[in-house]
């Protein structure tokens, strides 16, 4: 099920990942920010979902990242939302693909939980491409 390698090799490639996806900033950031407490569950997060999940074939790092605010927002996590809509433009995810997997959501999940993600997301688009991107989108 997970991608081949020693869990220290799983570790690392997660790291990698994780720091192309999301930004070695914020990465060094969450990681000098990790206790004795929190440190089992980010290597974790980092050797499993990162090295173990994200680094498989099936799927390209832009579906990926869709196929993530979908979920984020069908279990309302604004804060992994927001982390996650920076790393779908990161991927090349556009901002009318990630608006229609919004609008998709609404239909799934609910109107609130689309509607709070479509706050999150405008306002992390619009720091990170801009006013004119965000306000110039045709769908």
């Amino acid at each position: 099920m997970f991608a081949e390698g020693t869990h220290q090799e799983m570790y690392e490639e997660g790291l990698a990942i994780r720091k192309e996806v999301l930004g070695s900033a914020h990465v060094e950031r969450s990681m000098a920010k990790v206790s004795e407490f929190s440190r089992p569950i980010q290597d974790y997060v980092t050797e499993f979902c990162w090295g173990g999940i994200w680094s498989r074939p099936g799927l390209e790092r832009a579906e990926r990242s869709l196929v993530n605010i979908g979920i984020l927002t069908a279990l309302n996590r604004s804060h992994e939302l927001g982390v996650h809509v920076r790393g779908a433009v990161r991927n090349g995810v556009t901002i009318a693909q990630i608006q229609e997997v919004l609008l998709q959501t609404a239909m799934y999940v609910g109107a609130p939980a689309a509607l709070e993600s479509f706050r999150v997301a405008e306002k992390v688009l619009r720091e990170e491409l801009g006013d004119d991107a965000v306000d110039g989108i045709v769908p």
